[in-house]
């Protein structure tokens, strides 16, 4: 059995033992009394530690780059009214949860950010803004742990709202995906981009009729998960497109390149014919012109398989695609709710990232239907973490869970209240320190604490050094010690020493 097989079986037996101990939980134990079932909802997971230290520095490489862009950012409710994000989705609307009727309202909790964005500028009456959000969101999705893909997950969205020149926002938006990607160091990374306008204008010219653009977008979205004659099968037998139209949009779909395919697709005999189509590739040509000016073109190829499913989008779309499969870590029991490999040993990661522009969604929700431009992108935290935790795990770096700088000890008993006063002050000059807490603890478990954790340094008090009116400050990696005055000549000098060697 191979090592694929062997973790499928596993997770089908855990999956099976878990439904027999909920059953037996709402039965009752055999003394009779109520039992719970340890294990969290199925697409979610509990965050260690080591995992949440990860994710901080994730967040902060991101966060950092959003606001070196210049954006400021928002909050919105983690519900909204159920007509605020129905009809927004297309075949993805069937993953939104919708909540219990509270008191007359009907709310579902969100699918997206974007969304909550696009009410929000339309209930302020909001023209511009270049703001970040950073929050969760949930999706009724057949979940796979191991992948990153989950039923609640953090998202990180960046998104220009105003009316601006063509490309330059857009652009400006596939910096940032190059910034936060080169400097998160996942590997290597391409960014796919495309236009909705090419892909509608290619459906037209090859016979799509209008009512099914929008389905037959959905599939052409399957191109990175599925074969083209399962895409095709599934435009022919399932959503009713001729054989003929189908076999013309595979000729389109399987083309990329770059400032140069836009140019010969602008002369394309039939592509030319669609004015939606033109539009949309000399917008194609400028973007490239900024992202040379970027100098970001050797990551970016325009492909016309690119579709992104969801309906709000009306330009510009994109997405951030890493180009290696992964090893696949054993998740714990607790995680494996429904997880499944991507491939045999190993773990496809999928799209890290992807937006697009959406100038319609704000004037669907002002009552005059005044449209605000925007574009935004929406980064994949789950699935980087995913990488960035394999990571950690197959590196001999030891991951730091705490920011503690130095630990107050004691070489001998009796002296808590000289450890709790020096404590304090260290915390009033803002240096990050703790000590054990107990009364009189052994030098060697308080040694031990700083190794297993990571304190750089140990403020050590002996009965000795308070006569002498002196502190020892001992590195711990390298054991160096530097002895400084103490409560005699108060205890300002051992701050200042401590501060001097962090």
């Amino acid at each position: 059995m191979s090592a694929y097989q062997l973790l499928v079986t596993v997770q089908v037996i855990d999956e099976e033992v878990a439904k027999l101990l909920e059953l037996k939980a709402q039965l009752g134990g055999d003394d009779g009394k109520q039992t719970f079932v340890l294990k969290t909802a199925k697409g979610t997971r509990d965050y260690n530690p080591k995992q949440m230290a990860i994710r901080e520095k994730v967040f902060n490489t991101i966060v950092s780059c959003f606001k070196r862009h210049g954006a400021e950012t928002i909050d919105t409710p983690v519900f909204e009214l159920k007509e605020t994000l129905t009809g927004k989705y297309g075949e993805d609307s069937k993953l939104i949860y919708d909540l219990k009727d509270q008191g007359g309202e009907l709310l579902s909790l969100r699918y997206d950010l974007t969304v909550p964005f696009a009410r929000y500028l339309a209930m302020n009456k909001i023209t511009n803004i270049k703001r970040y959000h950073i929050a969760k969101v949930y999706r009724r999705d057949n979940p796979a742990m191991t992948r990153g893909r989950y039923r609640e997950f953090y998202q990180c969205d960046f998104d220009i709202a105003g009316q601006y020149d063509p490309m330059i926002p857009d652009a400006e938006c596939l910096k940032i995906v190059y910034e936060i990607l080169s400097e998160l160091d996942l590997g290597d990374f391409h960014i796919k981009v495309n236009d909705r306008r090419i892909l509608d204008g290619m459906f037209a010219v090859c016979g799509v009729p209008d009512e099914k653009f929008r389905t037959i977008c959905s599939t052409v979205d399957k191109l990175d998960k599925m074969l083209w004659e399962d895409v095709k099968n599934e435009m022919v037998k399932e959503k009713g497109l001729t054989e003929e139209a189908a076999d013309q949009i595979g000729e389109y779909v399987s083309m990329q390149g770059g400032m140069d395919l836009a140019e010969r697709l602008l002369h394309d005999p039939k592509l030319s014919q669609s004015k939606q189509a033109c539009a949309g590739l000399t917008d194609m040509k400028q973007l490239f012109s900024y992202l040379q000016l970027f100098q970001i073109t050797d990551k970016v190829v325009f492909d016309l398989s690119l579709a992104r499913g969801l309906d709000y989008y009306t330009g510009v779309i994109y997405e951030a695609v890493l180009c290696q499969t992964l090893q696949a870590p054993t998740p714990a029991p607790a995680e494996q709710n429904g997880a499944v490999s991507g491939e045999e040993g190993g773990v496809s990661v999928g799209s890290v990232a992807g937006g697009g522009r959406y100038d319609g969604l704000v004037g669907m929700f002002d009552p005059k239907g005044r449209k605000v431009p925007c574009v935004g992108v929406s980064i994949g935290i789950e699935r980087i973490f995913s990488i960035m935790e394999q990571k950690a795990e197959l590196s001999a770096e030891k991951v730091r869970t705490t920011e503690t700088q130095v630990l107050v000890a004691s070489a001998q008993k009796n002296l808590l209240e000289e450890r709790l006063r020096l404590t304090a002050e260290l915390w009033n000059a803002g240096i990050k320190a703790e000590l054990l807490y107990k009364k009189n603890p052994k030098l060697l478990t308080q040694l031990q604490h700083c190794e297993e954790t990571g304190i750089p340094l140990v403020a050590i008090l002996g009965e000795q050094e308070l006569k002498d009116g002196v502190v020892k400050v001992r590195n711990v990696a390298t054991r160096e010690e530097v002895r400084k005055a103490s409560q005699k000549r108060g205890w300002g000098n051992v701050c200042s020493a401590v501060e001097k060697i962090l």
